[in-house]
């Protein structure tokens, strides 16, 4: 039993891309598919499916590779907001990571963004996580 299901997808596709494979299989909830989403955007992942099979569902997704190198796109997954030490920012104090670079995932009432979109929407939230 795991208490804290974005770790727990995070290392999922950490995991996998470290190892090389093509797909990861994770179960699924509304903020996993997201975050999947803004991956998929924002270009770190290849595709994603849904699938509905079970009581909870999962997430396929195929993870991205350089096709000089093979080495991961996603170089970097973090955690910021923990479920014992959640980080908040206002939208004047959003992160920039890797100067621009990366993107952190924000949650706000507005839905689960990056912080360059909340910038925009004037939307603060709890920062999720790190992807560079």
């Amino acid at each position: 039993m795991f208490t804290d299901p974005i770790s727990d997808y995070l290392t999922r596709i950490r995991n996998a891309s470290s190892a090389g494979h093509r797909v990861v299989e994770i179960p699924a909830s509304n903020l996993k598919k997201e975050i999947t989403k803004i991956l998929f955007d924002q270009g770190y992942i290849l595709s994603y499916k849904f699938e509905d099979d079970s009581i909870q569902g999962t997430i396929k997704i195929a993870l991205k590779y350089d096709k000089v190198t093979k080495e991961p796109i996603i170089r970097k997954l973090k955690r910021v907001s923990k479920p014992g030490l959640r980080k908040y920012a206002n939208s004047k104090e959003l992160p920039r990571v890797l100067n621009g670079l990366g993107i952190a995932i924000v949650s706000t009432s507005h839905g689960v963004m990056t912080s360059k979109q909340a910038k925009l929407e004037n939307a603060g939230g709890e920062v999720l996580c790190y992807v560079y």
